[in-house]
């Protein structure tokens, strides 16, 4: 049985096991709290980080609130984007 993580997870065993194959914490709360009935319909429609300039890697970096990004190179903001 699943631990219960409180109200701000919706689906807690999902959680656990995608904390469990080393997602973080944020990513993991954010895809078990997507319904399921949504989950298909949504992504897909952004274009790839390699189709992307610097700048707007940077800009979404920026969204998402990524600290110390100023440094990185293209390759390295690509890298984190996606582990975020």
């Amino acid at each position: 049985m699943a631990k219960d993580h409180g109200p701000q997870i919706k689906d807690d065993a999902q959680y656990e096991k995608l904390r469990a194959q080393g997602m973080g914490k944020e990513k993991a709360a954010r895809i078990a709290n997507t319904p399921r009935s949504e989950a298909g319909k949504r992504g897909g429609a952004a274009s790839r980080y390699e189709d992307r300039t610097k700048k707007e890697l940077y800009q979404r970096a920026k969204e998402l609130g990524i600290p110390r990004i100023s440094g990185l190179t293209k390759a390295e903001l690509i890298e984190t984007l996606r582990s975020r």
